[in-house]
């Protein structure tokens, strides 16, 4: 399993439009993905998991793939993150 953490700088937080790009880019390799914020998880694959989470600025994420592709999945969805959030 690989992983990475990462703050939230975005002053509106997880919201719709990186949330679906998180999505498709999770949707994209066959690791599990997932989400971990505040005592909370969710799957990277499905948009209203990630979502209702409730993610606000500031936040500290921690982002997991688990799986045959889980080292691409992890550089994927960093530079997803840290370009949109």
């Amino acid at each position: 399993m690989k992983s990475f953490t990462y703050v939230i700088r975005d002053e509106i937080g997880v919201h719709a439009r990186p949330a679906g790009l998180l999505v498709k880019q999770a949707k994209s390799f066959q690791s599990s993905c997932m989400i971990h914020a505040g005592g909370k998880s969710g799957d990277l694959s499905r948009l209203f998991q990630v979502i209702g989470m409730g993610i606000e600025q500031g936040t500290e994420v921690t982002v997991t793939a688990e799986g045959p592709d889980e080292d691409a999945a992890i550089a994927a969805l960093k530079k997803v993150i840290t370009e949109n959030l």
